[in-house]
């Protein structure tokens, strides 16, 4: 009888999958931890399983790189790990002898350990750590909207701790006009952002009492949230030094019983950025005057820069930022896009979301509430956001539209027309700035009449000399009326987009005869490009089959290319279901109208 399959001689050392890939019960034993800890290991050091092209043991088994299990095998943390448990061994051995005065002096003196090392292993650069924040802001957001659970582990202190990062990380984006995109989705609300060249995408829940299931389980969710709570208290202390704020703010404590953290943590940004930049440097200081001076400043905040009831303390702009911080261009565009607009609040929109959005947007804010900058009476106030059918009492002096018109100005970047958001009216549809509608093929009508606006906001279209205003886009016109006349608009559109295409051919032709080529008849073009159009698809397939260049390609690039044509058509097919999902849409809101109007009659 021969060999087994895998015979392997006594002694000789293991090769292959077998020598690079161990389990996690292999793991375990290597790194002499319970399995509790070695998650918490696995997490903190950003340790992940692995797929091995042939599995050893088995395909019911978890496995791990041999480097990673050598890796956290070295690091301190783990012999932390193990000096915790030894000494929770010591308190309940106290408990069992029934010696609660030696418990009680055990648990007051519990160790504890930092990630300071652990995130500045796993993030050497600064960049590192803000180009791997979408999933730690995505889940500190998530858990500043959940309710505390002694029974899961979620105390409050946590909770609290969230939000405070929360709102620290929205502060400064607002007051550096960072944020870049919004969508308001079923999940909740989605918001890019862009500091030091990189793009920040997290997901906001709403402000909605959240109901937590049993199929969740919330200690690894807890182990990943200690981990990500660390990571962005540095990120908010880099952010804070780097335009010159003291980290952590002290906030008036008349506001936070109030629950406008948000709101006291602008007035400290503002206060503090003015203080730093006024601040005089005193060169040969000590450091105990030093000291005393940031104590004094401190002081000096709380009870002076931080009155109550400042008007308008939330909105003021940071001064000389232009000095200091060097804005491109799209910071510009953000800073000035509700530069003089005062907007008013009702109290039942998502109060935290406007006011975040807002504000980083260069708008003034308010709310209905004690702690508010200015009342509803104000006669400066511009806008009102309001979501109710009606509203009662209406002041003259400014319009009442719905929380999408200020999203939909936002990734817009300019001021949409209100007609469409006014109070009991349909919205528009509210587009998604993270879709690339070219890429896709369906271009939305009212993405149409957005980027309509935009050239008109922009004085792009302009006429020709020697033509008329009236056969072009008139810009102030189409900014006055927006969606409401759109078919105008979408005419004026294309009677330029054909003028464009005849000069295009025109000078096209100039450049032939130049070259000694003659023009090539328009007629006999029309017809060829008719009839390769009305070849069917057997036949396209056919010519693409007979491709030389499809035959000489290999079979895996052979099949990338079928599967990016499936792709192609695939993207087709969903367009053309748009498309006749709109015209059902259509065709039901014309037989409607015209059943009203028989009713009418």
């Amino acid at each position: 009888m021969g060999k087994p399959k895998h015979y392997r001689p006594p002694g000789k050392k293991k090769e292959g999958n077998a020598a690079r890939y161990v389990t996690r019960s292999q793991a375990i034993k290597i790194l002499q931890v319970s399995l509790s800890d070695f998650r918490k290991l696995c997490i903190h050091k950003g340790v992940f399983p692995r797929e091995p092209k042939k599995k050893v043991k088995g395909n019911h088994h978890t496995y791990y790189h041999l480097k990673d299990v050598m890796y956290i095998l070295h690091d301190p943390l783990l012999e932390k790990f193990r000096e915790i448990r030894a000494y929770q061994k010591k308190i309940k051995k106290a408990k069992a002898k029934k010696n609660d005065e030696l418990a009680r002096l055990l648990l007051s003196r519990a160790p504890s350990y930092k990630l300071d090392m652990v995130i500045r292993d796993r993030y050497p650069t600064f960049v590192d750590a803000l180009r791997d924040l979408d999933d730690p802001l995505t889940m500190v957001h998530l858990f500043a909207m959940l309710p505390a659970i002694d029974r899961l582990k979620i105390e409050v202190k946590r909770i609290h701790n969230c939000r405070r990062l929360c709102h620290e990380w929205q502060v400064y984006i607002s007051r550096t006009y960072k944020l870049r995109k919004v969508f308001v989705a079923v999940k909740g609300t989605y918001y890019q952002a862009e500091v030091d060249g990189q793009k920040i995408t997290w997901l906001a829940p709403h402000a909605r009492q959240q109901v937590l299931t049993d199929d969740v389980d919330f200690n690894v969710m807890l182990t990943f949230l200690e981990f990500y709570e660390a990571l962005l208290g540095f990120v908010n202390y880099q952010l804070y030094h780097s335009i010159n704020v003291r980290y952590p703010p002290i906030l008036d404590p008349r506001l936070e019983a109030l629950a406008a953290d948000l709101y006291a943590l602008s007035r400290y940004f503002d206060a503090n950025y003015r203080a730093s930049v006024q601040e005089p440097q005193v060169a040969g200081s000590s450091r105990s005057e030093q000291e005393q001076e940031e104590s004094d400043l401190r002081l000096a905040q709380l009870q002076h820069q931080l009155p109550a009831n400042e008007p308008g303390a939330l909105m003021v702009l940071v001064q000389n930022a232009a000095s200091e911080i060097e804005e491109d261009e799209a910071t510009r565009d953000c800073k000035k896009l509700f530069q003089n607009k005062k907007i008013f609040l009702s109290r039942e929109v998502p109060r935290e979301s406007l006011l975040f959005v807002i504000t980083a947007f260069g708008g003034t804010v308010s709310w209905e509430g004690d702690g508010a900058p200015f009342a509803e009476a104000d006669d400066s106030i511009t806008h009102q956001i309001v979501d109710r059918p009606t509203q009662g009492h209406v002041y003259l002096s400014r319009e009442y539209v719905q929380p999408q018109w200020v999203y939909d100005c936002v990734n817009a970047r300019i001021i949409l027309p209100t007609e469409p958001y006014m109070v009991g009216r349909d919205p528009p549809p509210h587009l998604s700035p993270f879709v690339d509608d070219e890429a896709e093929g369906y271009i939305p009508d009212y993405a149409k009449t957005i980027k309509q606006l935009q050239a008109a906001a922009k004085s792009d279209v302009q006429p020709l000399p020697g033509m008329e205003n009236d056969g072009l886009d008139n810009s102030q016109n189409m900014l006055a009326e927006g969606y409401i006349n759109r078919t105008e608009a979408t005419e004026a559109a294309e009677k330029k987009r054909q003028m464009m295409l005849l000069e295009k051919q025109y000078h096209d032709d100039l450049k032939m005869e130049l070259q000694g080529f003659s023009t090539i008849n328009k007629s006999s073009a029309e017809e060829m490009e008719s009839k390769e159009e009305s070849l069917p698809d057997v036949q396209q397939n056919a010519i693409d089959t007979e491709d030389p260049s499809r035959l000489m390609m290999s079979r895996k690039k052979r099949g990338l290319a079928i599967a990016i044509e499936m792709g192609k058509k695939r993207k087709k097919k969903q367009v053309e279901k748009l498309k006749e999902r709109k015209r059902n849409i259509e065709a039901a809101q014309k037989s409607e109208k015209k059943h009203k109007k028989a009713q009418l009659s």
